[in-house]
């Protein structure tokens, strides 16, 4: 009886420890982009930022990734995304990409056309969803950030965003739909409207304040997962 006992409470013992190791298990969120997400991994970036808020809101079953790479565009992303991504065996992926596919057309010549862009879009969550990883696609933010459409890439960032939004409603994919809340935040704070300085340093790579609001917004979406 008491060998019985004994065999019934270590079951229950590891069955207890069973638990309790899966409830302790991380999802690992990986965060694919360019220069604004590899700077995002150092201190004062926004992966760095919303880990923090994360924790302040008790939310710790997250491990927060990095896989930025400066000068990145969508192309190079799907030319990386195995060893980058994929190997680093995320549950989450957040695609952040766009800036340099629409900036450098003007700057070099190198941009990527929108049909190219949506293209290998697609081809980057179709290899995440083929494995049962979950995607949450941001819109570029800006290229300078007067906030009356006057700035040169305008047009096309918010083409590219309406692609990419428009990837997300045929998937069923969430959207951190981070050009119309820059926007939003540049009508009521850049009073002078400015070129950068705001949520930008040199138009393109974000300040502390853009860094985290980038932080904030993605929180919110991470939140809706939880």
């Amino acid at each position: 009886m008491k060998k019985y006992i004994k065999l019934i409470s270590l079951s229950f013992l590891s069955l207890v420890m069973l638990a309790f190791g899966k409830s302790q298990k991380k999802k690992r969120v990986v965060f694919f982009g360019d220069s604004i997400t590899q700077a995002g991994a150092r201190p004062g970036g926004y992966i760095v930022k919303l880990d923090s808020l994360l924790q302040q809101k008790g939310i710790t079953n997250y491990d927060l990734v990095g896989a930025g790479v400066s000068g990145n565009k969508v192309y190079d992303l799907y030319l990386r995304l195995e060893t980058d991504v994929l190997e680093k065996q995320p549950d989450i992926v957040v695609i952040y990409v766009g800036i340099n596919d629409v900036w450098h057309k003007a700057t070099s010549g190198t941009g990527t056309d929108a049909d190219k862009f949506e293209k290998f879009y697609k081809a980057i969550i179709k290899k995440l969803t083929d494995k049962n990883i979950k995607v949450i696609v941001c819109t570029p933010t800006t290229i300078g950030e007067r906030y009356d459409n006057s700035n040169q890439q305008d047009g096309d960032l918010n083409r590219y965003s309406f692609l990419i939004k428009n990837i997300a409603k045929e998937t069923s994919l969430p959207v951190c739909d981070l050009r119309e809340i820059f926007l939003g935040y540049l009508k009521k704070y850049n009073t002078n409207n400015a070129e950068k300085g705001i949520l930008t340093t040199d138009r393109v790579h974000l300040s502390s304040a853009g860094n985290l609001l980038v932080a904030q917004s993605i929180c919110d979406v991470l939140q809706q997962l939880q």
